[in-house]
């Protein structure tokens, strides 16, 4: 694989996690944050079978989902949800800032641009529900 196919690649890892901790988040969130969560994982689905569909087009094997996904700590309540949910978003936005890096042409560099600009807005709106300031970083993706 190419760099810009691997970075292809760890994206689609990313969302495959994300779609999985959605699901996990939604059985804890409160019951206002349910067509939110739901709108956000349709975002990460959208973009998931995007990444696919640029490694199929390249004829390189498409990254299928594990079976499940360990949230990066319990899910027992709303708060511990909105904080896996943030978290998340975190780990999608530096997969993303990846395929902006080692994107190799702007159909992929698109790609790279609305995973990142996604998971940046909807990681402030979590930071922002739980209170944590500030709610966005200054440079989304990058790990500090």
């Amino acid at each position: 694989m190419t760099p810009a196919q691997e970075a292809v690649a760890a994206a689609l890892k990313s969302e495959h996690a994300a779609v999985y901790l959605y699901g996990v988040v939604e059985a804890f969130a409160a019951p206002t944050r349910r067509a939110e969560i739901a709108t956000y994982a349709a975002e990460h689905r959208a973009q998931r079978d995007a990444l696919a569909r640029v490694l199929s087009a390249a004829g390189v094997e498409v990254p299928v989902a594990a079976a499940a996904y360990n949230p990066p700590e319990p899910v027992t309540d709303p708060v511990s949800a909105a904080k896996v949910a943030a978290a998340a978003e975190d780990d999608s936005a530096a997969a993303h800032r990846g395929v902006l890096t080692h994107g190799d042409g702007d159909g992929v560099r698109h790609l790279g641009v609305t995973g990142l600009g996604g998971a940046a807005v909807r990681g402030a709106r979590w930071r922002a529900a739980l209170g944590v300031a500030p709610v966005t970083a200054p440079f989304p993706g990058i790990r500090t």
